[in-house]
């Protein structure tokens, strides 16, 4: 996942959208927040109209022109508060609070023009806050705060009656303030994303097999085993699970050494992820030798033809001993269940599938072993245990 070092913000347009769509409901509820609060003192300042105007035409039409920036970010703040809102949603509410905020902030400077030196003032906070407080994309809040910035200088120099060092002292103030709020908000961005970074690794380490990748006996009970999260394509179909466990794995590690049995365990678990679907399959380190395939969407031909296929490739694999001296050759035995999760489940019927394979994954041992076995616990199924043939997987 890597930073890019302008923007503090995922460089992979796919690692930035996984942890903005992890934060949006803190986005949202940031946003809400935020824009409640600038309301609260935007409508406060009125009180400054009113003093620099006194009660009149003008005023009365500032104090319009600052209801229009109460009505849109009310609007907006409450859409972020009360509605599920998409990221996308999200900036565009963000944007046109920000956009109707700086334009009637222009409006007010315009009508006061002997104030522009407290304008300048008051628009720097407002920069600081567009760029650190309303939740945006990097790119966004500089567009918005530099053009932002442009304008206002447009209109000091057709309205404002400042002095040259005024001036001067006016612009170096405004680019001090974008300047410091891009880094600041570049830190913030960093900052936040190696935190998500780091959060994502631990979850990862805890998740996994430190020797074969895979997932782990916890993560299975804790995170796959839940009702729901398993699911088949278009919530349908058949659920399909391949118990496998390496033979005679005593005798390898008795032999050859246990450095040499963890190299036949981290070959079978390669070919086991390149045989199955990343991010459909799940793939678990069941025990000592077994592996756990999960298979959503897949009927008992494709759990039996998937078993086939790794049970020969596997019995053809040579694994290099420790030293290199010798090779290793082995064989696998698989038991392969399947169940209509809809029709015959329930909340554990990835806990029976499971258990149906152990038994007949057993089977396959004490027939002979390098042999795979398989049955259809569907409800309404009537065939028994089998030995699988090959068949095509869906």
């Amino acid at each position: 996942m890597r930073i890019h070092p302008l923007t503090g913000e995922f460089a992979q347009p796919a690692n930035e959208t996984a942890f903005l769509a992890q934060q949006l409901p803190q986005t949202r509820a940031l946003l809400g927040y935020t824009l409640v609060f600038c309301t609260l003192f935007y409508l406060a300042f009125s009180l400054s109209d009113l003093a620099a105007l006194g009660y009149g035409p003008t005023y009365l039409k500032l104090c319009a022109a600052r209801a229009v920036v109460a009505a849109t970010a009310g609007t907006c703040a409450w859409l972020a508060c009360h509605r599920p809102l998409t990221l996308h949603a999200t900036r565009i509410a963000a944007c046109a609070a920000e956009t109707v905020a700086l334009a009637c902030f222009m409006v007010i400077a315009v009508q006061r023009p002997d104030e522009f030196h407290w304008h300048a003032m008051s628009l720097a906070i407002m920069l600081i806050v567009i760029y650190l407080y309303i939740p945006n994309s990097f790119a966004n809040a500089l567009a918005l705060a530099s053009a932002a910035t442009a304008v206002f200088l447009v209109l000091t120099l057709k309205y404002g009656r400042l002095t040259v060092a005024d001036g001067v002292t006016m612009v170096m103030l405004l680019v001090l303030a974008n300047a410091f709020g891009a880094l600041a908000a570049r830190r913030f961005n960093r900052v936040s994303r190696e935190e998500y970074q780091a959060r994502v690794q631990l979850q990862h380490t805890a998740a996994r097999d430190h020797l074969t990748g895979c997932y782990n006996r916890r993560y299975l009970h804790e995170t796959l085993m839940r009702p729901g999260q398993v699911r088949t394509p278009d919530h349908g179909g058949l659920l399909t699970v391949v118990l496998c466990d390496i033979d005679h794995f005593k005798r390898i590690n008795d032999t050859y050494g246990h450095a040499s049995g963890d190299a036949v365990l981290r070959s079978f678990a390669d070919l086991l992820r390149r045989m199955t679907r990343d991010g459909v399959d799940s793939v678990v380190r069941y025990g000592g030798e077994e592996f756990l395939a999960i298979l959503p969407g897949t009927d008992l031909d494709g759990g039996i033809h998937l078993a086939e296929r790794l049970r020969a490739r596997f019995a053809d694999t040579s694994v290099p001993t420790d030293d290199g001296a010798e090779h290793v050759r082995t064989t696998a035995s698989f038991g392969v269940a399947c169940a209509d999760p809809a029709a015959d489940g329930g909340p554990h019927v990835l806990r029976d599938l499971i258990a149906v394979a152990d038994k007949l994954m057993y089977d396959a041992k004490r027939g002979g072993r390098d042999r795979v076995h398989a049955r259809c616990a569907c409800a309404n199924d009537a065939d028994g245990p089998r030995r699988a043939g090959m068949v095509n997987r869906r």
